[in-house]
């Protein structure tokens, strides 16, 4: 089939949209980059743009030489792991339970759990509860009360509801419970969802800070996140007061805070190129009712 002049044209149309719409996302990135590898001086002058000048690795060096950059990284990583561990056990078995046409009244409480997306209590009772609870000063406080996503939920279940009644019912025959038909036919033939969802989940764990920033009090707990946004905020402060000319502790440099911010940002990066060829054919299979 020949296309028409317009046609290509929209196709450049587009292909120029975006390209200029992924600059934006990129460009902040690139400049980050650069100044994290570049000297004080051409930092402080305004010198840097895309590409480092006077290239100096003293930054990194400090980073990776504070033991207070370490300590949050090396537990980030655990709370991430722990946290997709709960969050996809959880998700799964709720969704299968609401996905199952035997599980009566299913039809209200996955009304309920939709609700929780459109009506949420607010800050000061999620803190009241948390206390009460007495996780103030615990993990668990950035574990529990994100356990399971609505939308993860909803997406996941949809992936379940595809699976053919025919399936199910020769597993029945066969004697296979709802655990065995479960783990042994259910979650095989859902590795991309299951993979999305793990994805989206250690993501938002590992960029979120507002949680521990109620819950946590105690500095040797800090995640990363909350680590790398005290910095930046405490160097602020720093300036501010150094400007109105108070005495303030020496602000930390720019391109300390720029390392930090690749520091914080690459790890979660390297996981993207492992789950790819999960990602796209996931979400597909968990939007699209079959």
């Amino acid at each position: 089939m020949v296309r028409s002049a317009g046609d290509k044209l929209l196709d450049v149309f587009i292909i120029v949209c975006v390209g200029i719409f992924s600059l934006f996302c990129v460009l902040p990135m690139i400049h980050i980059f650069a100044m994290s590898f570049s000297g004080n001086r051409a930092i402080m002058s305004g010198e840097v743009f895309l590409w480092p000048v006077d290239w100096s690795f003293h930054s990194y060096t400090a980073v990776f030489g504070d033991m207070s950059m370490i300590r949050p990284l090396v537990l980030t990583v655990i709370l991430v792991c722990v946290y997709t561990a709960i969050a996809l056990a959880m998700t799964v078995m709720a969704a299968y339970a609401l996905s199952r046409r035997q599980f009566r009244g299913k039809h209200i409480m996955f009304g309920l759990i939709v609700a929780t997306m459109f009506f949420n209590p607010g800050i000061i009772p999620n803190y009241l509860l948390v206390k009460e609870l007495g996780l103030i000063d615990s993990l668990w406080s950035l574990i529990l009360p994100v356990m399971i996503s609505a939308f993860h939920l909803i997406i996941m279940k949809t992936s379940f509801a595809q699976i053919p009644e025919e399936l199910e019912d020769s597993a029945w025959m066969d004697g296979c419970g709802h655990f065995r038909f479960l783990l042994t036919i259910v979650l095989p033939l859902q590795l991309p969802i299951l993979a999305t969802i793990g994805l989206y989940s250690a993501v938002n764990r590992w960029n979120t800070f507002q949680d521990a920033l109620f819950y946590i009090n105690d500095k040797n707990l800090y995640p990363l996140q909350l680590k790398l946004y005290q910095m930046i905020i405490n160097s602020q402060v720093n300036d501010a007061t150094a400007q109105e000319g108070f005495s303030a502790s020496t602000p930390i440099p720019q391109g300390i805070q720029s390392a930090s911010i690749m520091f914080a940002t690459v790890p979660i990066l390297l996981v993207y190129p492992w789950l790819q060829k999960y990602f796209i054919s996931g979400m597909l299979q968990g939007a699209v009712k079959g």
